[in-house]
């Protein structure tokens, strides 16, 4: 399929932004969505998760468009159909590069939305834009704990190692592991995976993998929700029990990690005035396995 799922259409045009990071001259693909609805003025940025890119954002797309907002859905470098590049991964790095994007688009203040991994940008971003931050979601956003007080660091090395010959089997494992209930539809980001996988440029995918992991697991973002100063939505599947290097622990140790009912909880009462909407038997994308309720929350929230 190619590093760039060249052969995997978008659900909408496609654009590309250069930038040019550590002397390599690189290319963010993004979304740029026009309302279909009543036009409201607004604009919201979806930042994804990790182990998916901006087209998994479809369903939510739809629904903030037919509200009448402009919905930008970056794929961040790394990811995507954006560049692969083998650079020092930040999240100050990322949400640079996202407000680079927003000021190219004439788009000041924006509602950021972000899953999983996305959820960690999302929070960066706030703390260094706050004044462009005209809201704040965050959908199993991960990094609610500091993985470094159980889980055993792994060098990029290991975990190139450990990424660059996975098998279709195990990759159906992990993302099963995503849901509460599976659905055949889900099967589609397991499929893209695996396919990812044939292309000659392959190594260099699993290395920007190896790299953002590095970057998840070294800069914990948990301990800044006390400074978030804009108004903030937690999203949490209760059936959710992600946790980032889960096969480096014992099961005893598994089993005090990834707890995302407490995790909910605790990040609502360490960020001033957040709230928290927690959706029970749902895992940990919400916006794909219980899309009515969390477009009705999400909807709700930015009125």
């Amino acid at each position: 399929m190619g590093l760039a799922l060249e052969n995997h259409p978008y659900p909408h045009p496609v654009h590309f932004f250069p930038v040019m990071i550590e002397g390599q001259d690189l290319r963010m693909a993004y979304m740029d969505v026009a309302p279909t609805g009543r036009a409201n003025g607004q604009a919201v940025v979806l930042l994804h998760g990790k182990n998916f890119f901006g087209a998994y954002w479809a369903g939510t797309i739809r629904a903030l468009t037919e509200a009448g907002y402009r919905v930008v859905v970056p794929d961040q470098i790394g990811f995507g159909k954006s560049a692969k590049a083998d650079i020092h991964y930040s999240f100050e790095l990322l949400a640079q590069t996202t407000k680079r994007l927003l000021d190219h688009l004439g788009i000041p203040k924006a509602a950021v939305v972000g899953h999983s991994m996305g959820g960690m940008l999302a929070v960066r971003f706030a703390l260094m834009h706050p004044d462009a931050t005209a809201k704040l979601v965050l959908e199993n956003p991960i990094g609610l704990e500091d993985y470094r007080g159980k889980v055993p660091f792994a060098s990029v090395d290991a975990s190139y190692r450990s990424m660059v010959a996975p098998t279709r089997e195990g990759l159906e494992r992990f993302y099963r592991g995503y849901f509460a209930t599976w659905k055949p539809d889900f099967g589609v980001w397991a499929d893209l995976a695996w396919r990812a996988t044939f292309s000659g440029e392959w190594p260099r995918a699993a290395r920007a993998s190896a790299l953002t992991y590095d970057m998840i697991y070294t800069q914990p973002v948990v301990q800044d929700l006390p400074r978030l100063a804009v108004p903030t939505l937690l999203v949490i599947g209760q059936a959710d029990r992600t946790v980032v290097g889960r096969d480096a622990v014992s099961p005893e140790v598994l089993a005090t990690l990834g707890r995302y009912p407490e995790l909910g909880r605790r990040a609502q009462a360490a960020i001033p005035g957040a709230r928290l909407m927690e959706l029970q038997g749902v895992g940990h994308i919400p916006h794909l396995e219980a899309a009515e309720p969390f477009h009705a929350a999400l909807l709700e929230f930015l009125k």
